[in-house]
Parts: structure tokens; C-alpha cells; sequence
């Protein structure tokens, strides 16, 4: 088995897929795991306004939208919560991105003041913190933020991790690579622009250019030229595609270089320390 075939295999991506049928998957998982503990009510997500957490929240509010009916219970919730570090250039596709989903609930948690803090408190105990740093420490504040309020509300988070982003590690590790439950796991970037077509979303939602934007010093920064290849090369070579070597030995180093965020902490019992 090749590498390719292997990372393949251990995402479980589809090299075509049916959207009706992967919408339905999707629901059917969230509200799977919410009846399994019977002590959650709400699912929580941040909105940033991009591709993944339009359709990971559109997914969950029609999981919980359909728990209420067959339950009748209203304690079912969805709640989605922006997260913006002071006043953020993309504030618009966040609403526009609300606007589709039309979540149970909607908050917003300016986490900048809890930011600046820490970056405060580090510096003054002789700490220095670069740019890229702080944008980990604002990818962590934001996750803390959503289990808090997941905390109140007898929640779970949801994680808009995908195959695409995942094979590249392009996630803060304990940030937004710290959640509950992966509703978008098994797809592509692809495959989640179908998904958000099927579901009648607007062509700026997923035509958004996809950026972390965490960086004061790189606003807006595209994923792709963070990561020196295309979306559409990650896909092609998601769905078992010959791509040009090049592309394949860029995607394939992020793959091992990134090899320690797709892991649990790491015990003496592991062998994965080893390899």
C-alpha cells in the first residue's frame, strides 16, 4: 500500500461521493451523539464566516432542529458564537454566513481583551511572544470560549476539522483542533462545497478564499499560499488522483511534519513516539 492509499484510508475520504447522502450521514451523527449522552442538550460552534463552519453549523442545526420535533424536547439548541479579535475584516461573510444557518441561538464573545492579557502576562514575566504565537494563543482563547459556553449549556463543541485540512496539520493544535465531535471529517474541500450547494448556500460562502487569519501581521493570508499548494491538488490526491510530484511531496512532508497533532498525548505505552 502506498502512502497515498494509507493516508486515504485513514481519513476515509470517498473518491466520489453522493451529497444527499453525505448531508444525511452528517445529521444523523450529530443527533446519534447527543441521544448517546443523554446529558447534552446543545451543540456549539464558532462561525468565522468561511466554508467549514457554515456547513458544520447548517449540519447541526438541522440535527438539533430535528431532535426538538421527534423528542419535543426545547432544550435542544444549536449555538453558534462569533469569535473576533476586536473588529474583524471579514464581519460581513460572518453574517452572511448566520444568515444561512439560522442558528437556535447566536452570540458573539469578543475574545481580544482575554488575548492581549495573556500575551500581557507572558511578556511581563520575561515571555516573548511572536506573531505567530499569539495567533495559537487566539486560536486556544476561542476553543476556551465555546467550552465554556458548552460548559453552561450542557454542551458539546463541534470541530469543522475536514480530510483537507487535516492531512496538512493546517489547525491549531488544542485551538480549533480541540473539539468534541467532527461532523466534516471524511470530506475534502471539495466535497464540502457540494455539501453547501445541496444545502442551497450562497456561492460566496464557499467560494470564500479559505485563511486561519490569525496573524495581526499576515491578515487574510489564503491557506493556500500558507501551505504552498492548492486546494485542488489536496483534493485530487484525497481521491486517489495522480497529481505532479511536486504538489504530492509538499503535501506528503505537511503530513509527517504534522504527524504529532493528529495524536493524543503521548504516553510510554505509545508507540507513535518512536516512529
Amino acid at each position: 500500500m502506498t502512502l497515498q492509499q494509507e493516508i486515504i484510508a485513514e481519513l476515509g475520504v470517498k473518491p466520489v461521493i453522493e451529497p444527499k447522502a453525505e448531508i444525511r450521514k452528517s445529521i444523523d451523527f450529530l443527533k446519534e451523539y447527543l441521544t448517546t449522552y443523554p446529558f447534552l442538550k446543545t451543540l456549539v460552534l464558532g462561525i468565522s464566516g468561511g466554508q467549514d463552519s457554515s456547513l458544520a453549523g447548517k449540519l447541526a442545526q438541522l440535527a438539533l432542529t430535528e431532535l426538538r420535533a421527534e423528542t419535543k424536547d426545547p432544550a435542544y439548541q444549536f449555538i453558534a458564537v462569533r469569535l473576533p479579535y476586536g473588529e474583524q475584516a471579514d464581519e460581513a461573510d460572518a453574517v452572511r454566513a448566520l444568515k444561512f444557518i439560522e442558528p437556535d441561538v447566536s452570540l458573539v464573545v469578543n475574545i481580544k481583551a482575554a488575548v492581549d492579557a495573556q500575551v500581557t502576562a507572558l511578556e511581563t514575566a520575561g515571555v516573548a511572544i511572536s506573531d505567530f504565537n499569539k495567533g495559537n494563543i487566539k486560536a486556544r482563547q476561542r476553543m476556551i470560549t465555546q467550552y465554556a459556553i458548552a460548559g453552561a449549556k450542557s454542551g458539546a463543541v463541534i470541530g469543522t476539522d475536514h480530510a483537507a485540512e487535516n492531512i496538512t496539520g493546517f489547525f491549531t493544535k488544542f485551538g480549533d483542533g480541540g473539539a468534541d465531535i467532527l461532523p466534516l471529517f471524511r470530506l475534502n474541500k471539495r466535497q464540502g462545497k457540494m455539501l453547501l450547494k445541496e444545502l442551497g448556500a450562497e456561492a460566496a460562502i464557499y467560494q470564500k478564499i479559505p485563511t486561519a487569519d490569525l496573524e495581526d501581521g499576515k491578515p487574510l493570508v489564503s491557506d493556500e499560499v500558507a501551505l504552498g499548494v492548492t486546494y485542488d491538488n489536496i483534493d485530487d490526491y484525497l481521491e486517489g488522483k495522480q497529481i505532479d510530484p511536486k504538489a504530492q511531496q509538499v503535501i506528503e512532508s505537511w503530513w509527517h511534519k504534522t504527524q504529532h497533532k493528529r495524536h493524543l498525548p503521548i504516553s510510554l505505552l505509545d508507540d507513535f513516539w518512536k516512529k
